[in-house]
């Protein structure tokens, strides 16, 4: 078959605006151009992701489309991280997304890659009707375990939201609130509004654990988010235990001397 009359540049150019039932798509399959096969390839699978990932935020629409239908305006998605690590406190975060809030390939944040988390983050900042976020620092941790300051961390996240949830749709955790409530087990991989809420979580701590990395250099905090790892353990021995550690866990505690 002849090559299509135009250059390759051109060609990449016009994928990106080429409807999907375009005959120039079969034509440019067999165009004898190596360069020009790949794009067409590549442009393909763009668009098949894409519609995965629309599908699937359809998929994690179920339970705010069902509690919007039912009346309630207001959904607040809650999430928390940093539960494990042995150093810096826990997040939590509460969301309430608009009825027309649209972003594909929103999912639990630890699937979404660091530059797409840094982005989704800007986008549920400006287009959420409301956001809380919690910091509950070692200290607290240490006086009053993991399990309650992550729960102390998720009603105050809910606390410091501006306008008033309807319904509450809570990751994993049994919270009592004033707010009817659903608690979903990997609620953060089925729900956009605790998916949005992990990602400010998770945002929001990683920005904090970079920042003591500066303060504590030695430990890998950048890296590892205050998580046990070789390089953490490594500086644990090295440079001895931070105010920042997690005088409870462990690790840290059988470092104390």
């Amino acid at each position: 078959m002849e090559r299509i009359d135009m250059t390759v540049s051109e060609i990449k150019e016009t994928l990106k605006q080429l409807a999907e039932d375009d005959p120039l798509w079969d034509q440019l399959k067999l165009d004898p151009r190596k360069g020009v096969r790949q794009l067409v390839r590549s442009a393909e699978a763009s668009r098949e992701k894409k519609a995965k990932e629309i599908a699937e935020f359809t998929r994690m629409s179920i339970h705010e489309n069902e509690l919007w239908n039912a009346g309630y305006d207001h959904i607040a998605g809650i999430d928390e991280v940093g539960r494990g690590p042995l150093a810096g406190p826990v997040v939590a975060a509460a969301v309430i997304l608009p009825h027309d809030f649209h972003l594909p390939g929103l999912t639990d944040s630890k699937k979404v890659p660091e530059r797409k988390r840094e982005a989704f983050f800007n986008t549920i900042m400006e287009q959420s009707i409301a956001t809380g976020i919690s910091i509950i620092g070692p200290e607290v941790i240490d006086d009053i375990n993991i399990y309650e300051a992550t729960k102390k961390a998720m009603s105050a996240a809910i606390g410091e939201l501006s306008v008033q949830p309807d319904h509450l749709l809570i990751d994993a955790m049994p919270l009592t609130t004033p707010y009817p409530s659903r608690s979903i087990i990997k609620g953060d991989a089925t729900s956009i509004s605790i998916a949005a809420a992990s990602i400010i979580a998770k945002v929001t701590r990683d920005r904090l654990m970079k920042e003591y990395a500066v303060t504590y250099p030695g430990y890998g905090f950048e890296k590892n988010a205050g998580y046990g790892t070789a390089d953490h353990l490594s500086g644990l021995d090295q440079y001895g235990v931070t105010p920042i550690h997690r005088a409870s866990f462990a690790p840290v505690r059988e470092r104390i001397t």
